[in-house]
């Protein structure tokens, strides 16, 4: 077995459970909005319809046709116009709200804590993101993560976005790692698998609802497969 020395983990739904940190946050939202008061009945409905625009705005701001501010008013406006609402300072103030407070939501996936616990002091760890600098070391430190990390670095911080290979490549230089003993762990293909394989860096494709990549090094139906690679 490969042995490696330093360990590179996407954070969103690979970590940190996106999914249910920002469901947690949107039912609260609806609460206090009292949206169903203005005609949106059901609070599933209200969070299947965001997931489907954000993903929708993520992907354009993926592939830099978006900013992060346009992003951030459009999800919650688009969504209120779904349910016929226009309403402008609600949607702004859904986005402040959101921002807020998803960040301190502290849900990781399973089997996280416990696998970064037996991981570490085995291995140098960092962190990879695409996600938003201002709110990605807010959920470190919220999950109780943070320590178990020496470098965390985001998109913004390397003015690039996976899957540049110019993010790997200041991951690598300010790690000081090498391609051959370094693995990435993520759980987009494109943006985690193919980034990491265009930079030469092994990489395990967390997939646990999702089909796999069938060119990834390593493939992972729950964050504890990597005990048989690592531990």
């Amino acid at each position: 077995m490969k042995r490696y020395g330093h360990l590179f983990f996407d954070l969103d739904h690979t970590l940190w459970d996106f999914e249910a940190n920002s469901r947690t946050t949107l039912r609260e939202i609806f609460l206090a909005e009292r949206l169903a008061e203005r005609g949106v009945a059901d609070p599933e409905e209200f969070i299947d319809t965001y997931e489907e625009i954000n993903q929708v705005l993520w992907d354009r701001y993926e592939n830099g046709h978006l900013n992060k501010e346009v992003l951030r008013v459009l999800r919650f406006r688009n969504t209120l116009l779904r349910f016929g609402i226009k309403d402008g300072p609600m949607a702004e103030r859904m986005g402040r709200d959101y921002l807020a407070s998803c960040p301190l939501k502290g849900t990781l996936m399973p089997g996280a804590l416990q696998l970064l616990q037996d991981l570490h002091g085995r291995y140098r760890m960092h962190i990879i993101t695409n996600g938003f600098d201002e709110v990605q070391h807010v959920k470190l430190k919220s999950s109780a993560i943070a320590g178990y990390f020496d470098v965390v670095l985001t998109s913004e911080m390397a003015g690039a976005r996976k899957p540049d290979p110019r993010i790997f490549a200041a991951a690598l230089k300010r790690t000081k790692a090498n391609t051959d003993d370094s693995l990435m762990i993520g759980d987009n293909v494109r943006a985690d698998m193919e980034g990491a394989r265009n930079a030469g860096l092994d990489h395990a494709h967390f997939a646990p609802n999702a089909p796999i990549d069938p060119q990834a090094t390593y493939v992972l139906k729950h964050l504890d497969d990597l005990r048989a690679v690592l531990l």
